[in-house]
C-alpha cells in the first residue's frame, strides 16, 4: 500500500461518515490509484481471456463502497479492506454469470499461488474459492477476512491487523492456518 497521506484519507473518510459530501469528491483522487493497483494485481491472476477490465472493477467496487450506508469509517485500511471484499464479490458474480452463460462450463480460474504459498502455480476455480471462503467464514470469520483482505485487497499484515484490531502476530498465525485449511478444502472439493 502507498503511504501517501494516510491521515488525509482517514480524515476524509471520517468527514464523509459525518455527512460531508465534499469529502467524497476529495477522496476519490487519493484512493483511485491504489484501488486500480489492487484491481490490476487481481486481474493479473485471472486467465488471459478475462473480460472484466481493471477500470470496470475499480468503478464497480467504488460505487459499492460509496453506497455503504451504515459504515463508521475509521481509517484507510478499513476502506481498502472493504474494497477487497467488494472486488471479491464482483469477481465471483462475474464468474458465476459467465459460467451460467456457458451453461455450467468453463468456470473462471485464478492462480491461488499469491494467497496460498504452499501451492505451486495451481489454478483454482474462483467459485470454489468463494465457496471455501464461505465455509471458512462459518468456522473462523476472522481468518476468512484475513484471506479476503490479503488475496483480494493486497493489504499488508500490519494493515489487516489495524483493520481487525489485533496484533500482527495474530494475523500471521491466522493467515498460516487459513492457508492450510483452504489448501485442504479446495484440494478435497
Amino acid at each position: 500500500m502507498q503511504n501517501s497521506a494516510p491521515t488525509g484519507v482517514t480524515q476524509l473518510l471520517v468527514n464523509w461518515s459525518n455527512g460531508d459530501k465534499a469529502a467524497l469528491d476529495e477522496m476519490l483522487p487519493l484512493v483511485y490509484q491504489e484501488l486500480r493497483r489492487i484491481a490490476v494485481n487481481r486481474l493479473r491472476q485471472e486467465l488471459p481471456n478475462h473480460t472484466l477490465q481493471p477500470t470496470a472493477l475499480v468503478n464497480e467496487a467504488y460505487l459499492r463502497l460509496i453506497d455503504q450506508k451504515n459504515v463508521n469509517w475509521q481509517n484507510r485500511a478499513q476502506f481498502f479492506g472493504l474494497a477487497a471484499e467488494m472486488m471479491r464479490r464482483i469477481l465471483v458474480n462475474h464468474a458465476l454469470h459467465r459460467r451460467a452463460a456457458k451453461r455450467g462450463g468453463g468456470a473462471l480460474r485464478v492462480s491461488l499461488a499469491v494467497a496460498v504459498n504452499s501451492f505451486e502455480q495451481k489454478d483454482v476455480n474462483l467459485v470454489a474459492l468463494d465457496e471455501a471462503l464461505k465455509n471458512l467464514a462459518i468456522i473462523d470469520p476472522r481468518q476468512c477476512k484475513i484471506v479476503e483482505m490479503k488475496f483480494f485487497g493486497g493489504l499488508t499484515v500490519a494493515e489487516i491487523a489495524e483493520v481487525l484490531q489485533v496484533s500482527s502476530d495474530t494475523i500471521e498465525r491466522d493467515w498460516k492456518m487459513a492457508r492450510a485449511w483452504l489448501h485442504l478444502e479446495i484440494s478435497n472439493g
